[in-house]
């Protein structure tokens, strides 16, 4: 039985304090979860998050509500108690990788901090991680309690916190394989990946030249996809012809005049074939347009 107690605030959740507590739960086996506004409870607590008015890592105190906040990261982000745990134990979560602490602050910590603290210029618009986060809270027309459903948004906090370090680290170590492409490639407009691997920040931060990516997919068939103006636009450097839209299967095939072209989105941002032969003819062909 641990004798570790961490104190959140009751009542109504954010991802800042489900997401906190996820978090500490990478790096300490167990403890007491107290969830409360009792300043004596708090007191007593060997770690507190999001409530208390206090930001002090030395004691546990990471709470972001006092006067003047708790600081705020070089792109003017500011921190909320998520940030604050991070800062702390997000190089223990990650491992000891800093670039991959760093990746995750970036991507996602910092996200969450953005909303909670209402600075959401750059933040995307749309249902947000958040948001979902805060729907694990009874609605008026529920009889649950609290604290059990703060436990369930913890559990799925936990494996998105999971999934997502996962991720990123993936993103990273396939910086090389991708730069190697890159230097590579017989036509710097085109680069070939051998597997397909995250590859958009890596050829936006090396490459002003490459308009396409051919790589294979997981079923064995090649994927000739365009490389859009920057990571999560819609808009390409070069789309896939026009002709292509939407073609698929025999009509595509008689379209370009290749025996194993298997289809092209309608959005003209990818397009498939069965053989490596083939994707790089298709390749060719949307150069020349």
């Amino acid at each position: 039985m641990t004798d570790i107690i961490v104190a959140t605030h009751n009542g109504n959740f954010h991802a800042d304090d489900v997401f906190s507590v996820a978090a500490l739960k990478s790096v300490l086996p167990s403890f007491k979860l107290i969830r409360t506004r009792n300043l004596d409870l708090i007191a007593k607590a060997d770690i507190v998050i999001d409530v208390g008015g206090e930001y002090d890592p030395d004691t546990g105190r990471f709470d972001h509500h006092q006067r003047g906040g708790a600081g705020q990261r070089e792109n003017t982000i500011p921190y909320s108690s998520f940030g604050l745990i991070w800062q702390k134990y997000g190089l223990e979560i990650c491992a000891g990788n800093q670039e991959l602490a760093n990746a995750v602050d970036a991507d996602l910590v910092a996200t969450i901090d953005a909303i909670d603290c209402g600075h959401v210029e750059g933040v995307a618009q749309g249902i947000s991680l958040s948001q979902t986060i805060s729907m694990f809270n009874p609605s008026w027309q529920e009889d649950s309690h609290f604290d059990s459903c703060f436990d369930e948004a913890v559990s799925f906090a936990g494996r998105i916190l999971t999934r997502f370090i996962a991720s990123a680290d993936g993103a990273i170590s396939a910086k090389s394989i991708v730069a190697k492409a890159i230097d590579n490639a017989v036509d710097p407009r085109v680069i070939v990946l051998e597997k397909y691997t995250p590859w958009k920040k890596t050829v936006h931060a090396l490459s002003t030249e490459a308009l396409f990516m051919v790589y294979p997919s997981l079923s064995g068939q090649w994927m000739l996809q365009t490389v859009p103006v920057q990571p999560g636009s819609f808009e390409d450097r070069k789309s896939l012809p026009k002709a292509w839209a939407g073609l698929s299967d025999q009509a595509f095939k008689q379209a370009i005049s290749i025996d194993d072209a298997m289809f092209c989105h309608n959005g003209l941002f990818i397009a498939g074939a069965e053989s490596f032969i083939s994707i790089m003819k298709m390749a060719a062909m949307a150069l020349r347009e």
